[in-house]
């Protein structure tokens, strides 16, 4: 086959992240507007790239206050710095599933490598006829690389908010049906 457009489906995809909260407990979140697409060979994942543009506004933990201050200067100032984005370099196999996908994150305009280990769940063609494909993957940055710097030190040791952010990944791409015809 030859590498083509596919459009990451965000109604059946989702970014996720975690952090620790207060040393013990974490917190678990997501963002609900977000798109990308993914230049993709099935028969040969090493060639894809993956392009991903979030919109930072959209960072959701299911309590307002909190939102509010993730997207404060003191987090994401989304007012100066309204999206995340990535863009894969280069993506090695390691077994049929498996794969390390390298690539640039940026974030509050703080570019950083990063490395997703992704798994291919396989591709089918769905009800209405659309090939599609699934992947997961996950990564963990140093939020402070970033520019993520805010904390509070806590009475009994340690400090509020981790640094170390776990995101995870479930992503299904299709191909548009103008690819199929061809």
């Amino acid at each position: 086959m030859e590498t083509k457009n596919w459009n990451i489906d965000t109604a059946h995809s989702g970014i996720t992240f975690s952090v620790r909260h207060m040393v013990f407990a974490k917190v678990r979140g997501r963002f609900g507007t977000w798109s990308g697409a993914i230049r993709l060979d099935p028969d040969d994942l090493t060639q894809a790239i993956v392009e991903v543009e979030i919109d930072a506004a959209s960072i959701d933990t299911g309590v307002n206050d909190r939102d509010e201050h993730l997207r404060s200067a003191d987090f994401l100032d989304v007012d100066r710095f309204p999206k995340l984005r990535f863009r894969s370099r280069r993506v090695e196999r390691i077994d049929d599933e498996r794969y390390s996908v390298t690539g640039d994150l940026t974030i509050r305009d703080v570019t950083r490598e990063v490395v997703l280990k992704a798994e291919y769940g396989g591709r089918a063609k769905d009800p209405w006829g659309n090939q599609r494909a699934a992947f997961t993957a996950s990564t963990s940055v140093d939020r402070r690389e970033f520019g993520l710097t805010w904390n509070q030190v806590l009475e009994a040791g340690g400090v509020l908010v981790g640094e170390r952010i776990d995101i995870e990944l479930e992503v299904q791409a299709v191909e548009p049906a103008a690819s199929q015809a061809a």
